[in-house]
């Protein structure tokens, strides 16, 4: 593993409730961690790393869900791609809908993923090819903000009702894009009471990682309009356009 070579000392002035966790895909076993000593799902994962506190990391033997699949551990079950574990559920008027939806989900290449390993940013010990922040919505803006801040790109979500980690873990390593999802909304991490609702759980891949980071350093974090009365922004705006508009009058 790449030994980790990035400050990441700036997320602590966040004080978050969660730590942000950085997580690394492997094909082979890792030095230097010890595996997890228990069953859970993917996505019950990046909590418990912020649980312990101590690096770990997991094989297919480790998850009890669907995220073996997702991370190419495991070949799909029939059961599971055929739709009918989330009509039985309730969750899908019939099975089709939910096999439509599963058609949908990404997945690491069978066998290129052999262990996946967690670590509070804190104790990184390697360069993480995902670093998951949970936030508030007021601290999500931030971090956003922040990767929009020098690159321009919009902000995107793609989630699915089941099948999340698919989206949390997969998709953003694979698209090279951020990715995130308000706690609550589904249904695997709903159902195993992984975090409260109302948190907005973010997932930076390693390219964007180093941008985030340096524009966290670099920007103002708390823009003068959010803390203006609606009358003292609509005032500083008026002066801020003005002054635009003057400035341009004499191009």
């Amino acid at each position: 593993m790449n030994t980790n070579q990035t400050d990441y000392s700036i997320y602590q002035k966040f004080n978050f409730e969660y730590p942000p966790v950085g997580i690394k895909f492997l094909t082979y076993k890792p030095e230097g961690l010890e595996q997890l000593d228990k069953t859970m799902a993917l996505c019950e994962m990046v909590n418990e790393a912020q649980q312990r506190k101590i690096p770990f990391y997991i094989t297919k033997d480790n998850e009890d869900c669907a995220g073996k699949g997702t991370m190419g551990m495991s070949d799909p079950s029939p059961i599971g791609e055929s739709g009918q574990v989330g009509m039985k559920w309730g969750l899908f008027e019939d099975a089709r809908a939910n096999a439509k939806l599963n058609q949908q989900a990404p997945a690491m290449a069978r066998g290129t993923v052999n262990y996946v390993a967690f670590a509070t940013v804190d104790k990184l010990s390697f360069e993480p090819d995902l670093m998951v922040i949970v936030a508030t919505p007021n601290q999500a803006e931030i971090v956003m903000r922040a990767m929009t801040y020098a690159t321009g790109e919009l902000w995107e979500s793609r989630i699915s009702m089941v099948g999340a980690c698919a989206w949390v873990f997969t998709y953003p390593y694979q698209s090279s894009k951020v990715n995130f999802v308000p706690t609550g909304m589904t249904f695997g991490m709903k159902a195993r009471k992984v975090y409260p609702e109302g948190f907005i759980l973010i997932s930076v891949p390693y390219n964007q990682i180093p941008d985030i980071t340096r524009s966290l350093n670099e920007m103002e974090w708390v823009l003068p309009a959010f803390t203006d009365t609606r009358e003292e922004f609509l005032a500083r705006h008026d002066k801020v356009m003005g002054e635009l508009f003057n400035e341009f009058q004499n191009i």
